[in-house]
């Protein structure tokens, strides 16, 4: 007698199941048909399904979205990572590569990076010709006349499938050059696209030789520039020109912007301040995206002046000293941001929220990803969280203790398991005995 069929493929049984989209905070069974998410409800039976893994001491949420990844591998030089090296084998289902594809090489972009790999990605295009190449290290390519708003748009319209918004700057090195004129044609090929802008504050570039700009300038020229969608990075920067003015206060039109519809995404890279995150988030905003903004320069630096290899070495990864960072104080992976979060103190369904259902929003991906509703695609991250005591280090040296981590175990991609074993997950919290 042949057995009878089974409702589901995998149920993941009895994890804490948070989905901020939904509004759910409770011990659940999710279960898994197809590809997609078939129930999710207590009690499944062990004979409903082919296979079930069991998650009671894990968090079960929907697939992590990194909102600010640089994954154009080789294209962009050691600044390009592997895609799922910072994706699926760390956790996070899709990445977001902020300005890395350019008009000029969008093609590319889909054929080496976004098609071979197992992690969804999806791309902000970047304002500029020439994208990110080897790091953004040509500054007079990032000026107005490496700019062609017809081939922005271009690019756009033709890779609706993967293109969600254009990166864009508006820093103090850019600013003394060109003042604001590169984020005003950004902006006209948003308003003509429909699609939000990604501005980058704080520095990226050296001011003009001769030059010294005041940052808080650049705030009130950048601002009124802005729509509702457009989202503003880098609020925790150490660097000048962003969030935080030379009083130590937040602008005020930061507030005015959040008010219209503005959002705000951490980018932390090697910008994180604790003391300028304190200060953001005492005033009273909070983030509505992460945004891991992982890069070669956050994982090494070049130890024999050859910046363009390429690639982000595994083996020589795995290789290192045990308890060692790979370039001192970095940022590693998604959930490392989000341990930071917990440790500033925001809370874990507000920070799962900012990976999950706010990710979906402000990539324009609500209603495809970042819910674990019935009928929605099977992306899923499992994360283990540990109690104890351990030691942050943000981009300037200085430490924060933490009593939670989060870690993550594996993930679904449309219900297909992939294990959480980048070496960016190397550990990177110093535990304190």
């Amino acid at each position: 007698m042949s057995e009878p069929p089974r409702k589901f493929d995998l149920v993941l049984r009895g994890g804490r199941v948070i989905d901020p989209a939904r509004h759910v905070d409770r011990r659940l069974d999710v279960g898994i048909r197809d590809g997609k998410i078939a129930e999710v409800r207590a009690g499944i039976g062990t004979d409903e399904a082919r296979t079930s893994i069991d998650v009671r001491d894990r968090l079960v949420i929907p697939g992590m979205i990194d909102t600010h990844a640089h994954v154009y591998q080789y294209v962009t030089g050691s600044f390009g990572m592997n895609p799922d090296l910072v994706g699926i084998r760390s956790g996070v289902t899709t990445v977001v590569d902020q300005g890395g594809a350019a008009p000029l090489t969008i093609q590319g972009f889909r054929k080496f990076i976004v098609e071979p790999a197992a992690t969804r990605v999806f791309a902000f295009v970047s304002n500029y010709l020439v994208g990110g190449l080897v790091g953004h290290r040509y500054t007079e390519l990032y000026g107005p006349r490496g700019i062609n708003v017809r081939e922005t748009i271009r690019a756009i319209e033709d890779n609706r499938d993967i293109v969600k918004g254009i990166k864009a700057h508006a820093e103090v090195g850019g600013y003394s050059r060109w003042g604001i004129e590169t984020l005003k044609l950004a902006k006209e090929a948003s308003r003509k696209t429909g699609v939000p802008v990604y501005v980058h504050l704080g520095r990226l570039w050296a001011e003009a030789d001769g030059t010294r700009i005041d940052p808080d300038v650049i705030t009130p020229e950048m601002i009124p520039l802005l729509d509702p969608g457009d989202i503003l990075a880098h609020p925790f920067t150490k660097n000048i020109g962003a969030f935080v003015s030379r009083d130590g206060k937040v602008h005020p039109l930061v507030f005015e912007a959040i008010q219209r519809g503005v959002r705000i995404d951490i980018g932390r890279g090697g910008h994180m301040s604790f003391h300028a995150a304190r200060l953001v988030l005492d005033a009273g905003i909070v983030p509505f995206t992460v945004g891991a903004d992982i890069h070669g320069y956050t994982i090494r630096r070049p130890e024999d002046g050859s910046w363009d290899a390429g690639y982000f070495d595994e083996r020589r990864a795995r290789r290192r000293e045990p308890g060692r960072s790979i370039g001192g104080a970095a940022v590693f992976s998604l959930v490392q941001v989000m341990n930071e979060l917990l440790a500033l103190g925001l809370g874990l369904r507000d920070v799962v929220a900012m990976v999950t259902s706010n990710a979906a929003v402000a990539a324009g991906l609500d209603g495809q990803l970042g819910s674990l509703a019935p009928g929605t695609v099977a992306d899923v991250s499992v994360l283990a969280r540990d109690v104890g005591r351990w030691s942050l280090e943000d981009s300037l040296g200085v430490t924060l203790g933490a009593t939670e981590r989060l870690r993550p175990d594996f993930a679904l991609k449309a219900g297909v398991m992939h294990r959480a074993d980048s070496p960016l997950l190397f550990e990177s919290l110093t535990e304190v005995a």
